[in-house]
C-alpha cells in the first residue's frame, strides 16, 4: 500500500555541484548518483556527461526490473527506502533511509524547482543520517545495522553466459575437466537456468540432464563444490505445477493471478509460500537438492515473492518475502551458501551470504533500448560501483560474472571492474574457449580472492 508523499525536508544546494544518489528497488534497478542539475525538461539540451537518471524503457521491464507500481514524475529524482544528497556548497551529504528498512520501504523524493533548495518528501517514515560525502554516509548507514561480517565467498564458475538455458551435462563435465586441465582455483561449480523443466517444476529434469545427483557427485568427486540455480518464486503457466495447484499461486484483487512480468516468452505467476501445502512443496524442493549434494544456491528473480498481490495469509508482501527467504535457509542448512539475484535490495538485509548488486553483464556493452536495468556491461558497472558500500557491510556484493573470452566486448575493462569489486568471483565462460589472455586473467582473479 503507497501513502500520500509528505514533506521531510529543504535543503540550500548548490545546482552547478550537488550530487542524488537514488537508490533502486531490487538487484537490477538502476541505482547511482546524479547531477542535480541532470532533470531538465525533454526540451532542453544536457551538458555532456549529465545524464537524467535511468527509467523503464517499457511496461514490462517496470516490472521485472524496477519497483512494481510505482512511478516517478518528470524532473523527480526518486530513491527506494534510500536516498542521498550531497548539496555541493560544502555542508554535510545527507541520507534519508527507511526507518525499519526490511518491513517498510518508502519511496523517497527530491524536486527543485528553483535550483537552488532541493525539497525532499516521501510516502513512509524515514530517519535522516549525515556524512562526508554520498559513499561514505551510505557505508555508515549499513554500518550502523550491526550486522555480522559475511563469511568468505567461494570462487564459482557458473554456465549461464555461455550456455544460457541450452546448458546440457555434457557441458558440465567438459568444464569440469578444464578446471583441471587448466589449473583453476574453481570451488564451486554452479548449474544455472537450463536443468528443469519449466519454472517451478524444479524436480523434474529437462530432457538435456541425467541426473542431478549424479553430476553433484561428479562436481564433489573433482573436490569441488555443487551449486545450482533456481527462481523459487516464479511460476510458468505451462508448468505441472499450475496446472494441478492453481490455488497455490498468489491472486490479483480482481481475482486472477498475480502478474509477475513477461520473460522466457510466458506471462509468469508468483508462488504463494504462504500457502502451506506451497511452502512444503518449496522446502522439499531445496531439501532435495541439499540431501542430492548441493551446497551453494544462487536464488533468482526473488522480486516476484514481494509483489503486492492476495495471498493465502492475510500478511504483507515484504512479510511474505522475508519469510519465504527464510523457508529456503531452513531447508539448505545454515553451512550452506546463499546467494540472491533480483531481489528487493533492502527487504534481504539479514538473508543471504552474497547479493547481485547490479543488472546483468552480458558479451556487449549497451543495454537494450538504453534501459540501464537490461543486461550489458555499462549498466553492470555503472550500478555495481554505485552499491560497492554494501560490501561486507550488508553481505558480499556479487558484480556478476567474469567473461574473458575473446568474443566479449572490451573484455579487459568488464575484468578490471569485476577485480576492483573485490566481491563474488565467478567465471561464465565454456573455458575451453579462452585464450591465453582469458585464462590467465581468470587464474590472476580467483587466485586473488582472499580465503
Amino acid at each position: 500500500m503507497h501513502h500520500p508523499f509528505t514533506p521531510v525536508a529543504s535543503v540550500p544546494v548548490d545546482p552547478r555541484k550537488a550530487l542524488v544518489h537514488e537508490e533502486g528497488w531490487q538487484s537490477w534497478s538502476p541505482s547511482g548518483a546524479y547531477a542535480l542539475d541532470a532533470t531538465p525538461p525533454p526540451s532542453s539540451r544536457l551538458r555532456a556527461g549529465r545524464g537524467r537518471p535511468h527509467r523503464p524503457a517499457n511496461a514490462n521491464w517496470a516490472t521485472v526490473c524496477y519497483r512494481p507500481g510505482v512511478t516517478v514524475p518528470a524532473g523527480t529524482f526518486q530513491g527506494e527506502g534510500l536516498l542521498a544528497l550531497d548539496p555541493g556548497d560544502g555542508s554535510p551529504a545527507r541520507l534519508w533511509a527507511a526507518a525499519e528498512p526490511t518491513r517498510e520501504v518508502p519511496s523517497i523524493r527530491l524536486v527543485s524547482g528553483d535550483g537552488r533548495v532541493a525539497e525532499i518528501s516521501a510516502d513512509g517514515p524515514v530517519k535522516e543520517w549525515t556524512g562526508p560525502d554520498i559513499p561514505s554516509v551510505l557505508g555508515e548507514w549499513a554500518t550502523g545495522l550491526g550486522l555480522d561480517a559475511p563469511r568468505p565467498a567461494p570462487t564459482v564458475w557458473c554456465s549461464w553466459y555461455e550456455y544460457f538455458t541450452a546448458v546440457t551435462e555434457d557441458d558440465i563435465h567438459e568444464n569440469l575437466r578444464a578446471m583441471d586441465t587448466l589449473d583453476l582455483p574453481v570451488d564451486v561449480v554452479q548449474i544455472d537456468d537450463g536443468y528443469q523443466r519449466a519454472l517451478g517444476d524444479w524436480l523434474t529434469l529437462s530432457g538435456r540432464f541425467r541426473s542431478r545427483a549424479g553430476i553433484a557427485e561428479k562436481i564433489r568427486s573433482r573436490g569441488r563444490r555443487a551449486g545450482i540455480w533456481a527462481a523459487p518464486f516464479l511460476v510458468d503457466p505451462a508448468s505441472d505445477l499450475a496446472a494441478a495447484h492453481p490455488d497455490w499461486l498468489v491472486r490479483d484483487t480482481a481475482g486472477g493471478f498475480a502478474h509477475a512480468g513477461r520473460n522466457w516468452g510466458h506471462d509468469l505467476r508468483v508462488l504463494d509460500t504462504t500457502h502451506p501445502d506451497a511452502a512444503a512443496y518449496l522446502t522439499d524442493v531445496f531439501t532435495t537438492l541439499r540431501a542430492e549434494g548441493y551446497d551453494y544456491f544462487k536464488t533468482d528473480f526473488l522480486y516476484a515473492g514481494a509483489l503486492d498481490g492476495v495471498r493465502h495469509a492475510d500478511t504483507d508482501a515484504l512479510t511474505a518475502y522475508r519469510a519465504g527467504i527464510a523457508l529456503i535457509r531452513e531447508a539448505i542448512g545454515e553451512d550452506a551458501y546463499l546467494l540472491g539475484c533480483g531481489a528487493p535490495m533492502l527487504p534481504s538485509i539479514g538473508l543471504f551470504d552474497a547479493m547481485r548488486v547490479s543488472p546483468d553483464t552480458a558479451p556487449h556493452r549497451r543495454p537494450e533500448a538504453d534501459d540501464y536495468s537490461q543486461p550489458g556491461q555499462d549498466p553492470a558497472e555503472f550500478t555495481g560501483a554505485a552499491r560497492q558500500w554494501q560490501h561486507k557491510r550488508l553481505w558480499t556484493n556479487d558484480p556478476d560474472c567474469l567473461m574473458a573470452r575473446p568474443a566479449v566486448e572490451t573484455r579487459e575493462r568488464w575484468a578490471a571492474h569485476v577485480e576492483s569489486t573485490a566481491g563474488l568471483m565467478a567465471s561464465s565462460d565454456r573455458l575451453l574457449s579462452l585464450d591465453r589472455w582469458g585464462v590467465d586473467t581468470t587464474r590472476r582473479l580467483f587466485e586473488g580472492v582472499t580465503r
